[in-house]
Order: C-alpha cells, then sequence, then structure tokens
C-alpha cells in the first residue's frame, strides 16, 4: 500500500535511514508507527530458540508494512529487518488512523491490501503443510515470480533465503533444487537459479 508521500509527510511523518541488518521494530514491541518505503526493501521474519528463522513478508518499494497490529492494539508479531540499506517514512499510529478515518479511498485501499495478505498467508500456509519440500520451494517461486511468462527468470533470492520464506533447512533447499535441475523445472547458471 502506498499512501502520498506528500500527504504524509504533511501530517508529520518523518523519512528514516536504516543500513543493512538494522533492525526496524522487533517482534512483541508495542507499535506505535506506521512504516513505508520510499528506497530499499524491508524482511519480516520469525525465529525460534535455536535461531531459526522464518520469513514472514519481504516488503520493497512503495509497500507499507506492520499495520495489523496498529488497528487492533497488539504488539508486533514479527521482527522487522532492513534486507538492503533503505529509506522508510515512519508516521506515529493516531495520526496514521486519522489519515484512515478522513480518507475513505486509502481505507478502501488498506480493507483491499489487507484481504490480500490474508489470502496470500491462507496460501502459503497450504504450501508449508505439504511436506514435500520441492511443492513448498515451487509454490514459493511461483508466488515471487515477477513475470506471467514461461520463460525462466533469475530469481531473486538466495538459497538461504528460499529455505527461511520455506520453513526448510538450506541443505534440503539446496537438494531439491538438484532434483527440480534435474526434471527441468528450474535452470542452474553459474550457481544462479533461473524458474
Amino acid at each position: 500500500m502506498q499512501i502520498d508521500v506528500d500527504l504524509l509527510f504533511s501530517w508529520g511523518a518523518i523519512a528514516k535511514e536504516y543500513k543493512r541488518n538494522e533492525l526496524v521494530f522487533v517482534e512483541d514491541e508495542v507499535a506505535n508507527f506506521y512504516y513505508q518505503i520510499i528506497e530499499g526493501c524491508v524482511r519480516m521474519f520469525n525465529s525460534n530458540d535455536d535461531g531459526k528463522e522464518f520469513t514472514q513478508g519481504y516488503f520493497v518499494v512503495g509497500q507499507s508494512f506492520g499495520e495489523p497490529p496498529l488497528f487492533i492494539d497488539e504488539k508486533y508479531p514479527s521482527t522487522a529487518v532492513a534486507f538492503h540499506d533503505c529509506k522508510i517514512i515512519k508516521l506515529s499510529k493516531d495520526k496514521f488512523l486519522k489519515i484512515i478515518d478522513e480518507y475513505p479511498a486509502i481505507q478502501k485501499q488498506f480493507l483491499y491490501l489487507l484481504a490480500k495478505r490474508i489470502y496470500s498467508k491462507a496460501r502459503t500456509s497450504n504450501s508449508i503443510i505439504n511436506q514435500k519440500p520441492e511443492f513448498r520451494i515451487l509454490a514459493f517461486l511461483s508466488d515471487h515470480k515477477k513475470g506471467n511468462s514461461n520463460e525462466k527468470e533469475l530469481v531473486a533470492f538466495t538459497r538461504q533465503e528460499i529455505a527461511n520464506f520455506t520453513g526448510l533447512r538450506v541443505e534440503t533447499v539446496i537438494r531439491a533444487f538438484a532434483k527440480m535441475k534435474a526434471t527441468n523445472k528450474i535452470e542452474i547458471i553459474n550457481h544462479k537459479i533461473y524458474f
């Protein structure tokens, strides 16, 4: 979701720069701000006691993230980290909610966005329930393919990042890619994956 940047600044938003791997907010922190990316990208994830991470989402320029807790007075369910150096607009919760009240078109866009995210989470859950690693990886690759063509595209994620998104171990992802290459579902050229 992208709210007009000038509108956000007119309501008192600030732009903050984050270096790669810098935390934006952490799991169980009180949700007090609306965030919108104007440069770079952000990854939201959970991690267990062993340090294994599961990526909940990946957000790029023009997208907002971390909004659901703002609407229901809850804490953040995940940690957000700068995936690359980025610049993020930050607006206080109370001013964000006033914008939502005063601009019905923005409110409608958020309703659509949240419905889309719920739908996407349901599809992701369905993929994770299926225990076959190849199925999980193919579902992830299909969801993140930029074009609809049948031509293979460079996958913009590392094997470790794909493991984090799918809840698999990186070794399992590597083995699955070897099988997928043998059946021509992917191509691997100079260690880069094409799907």
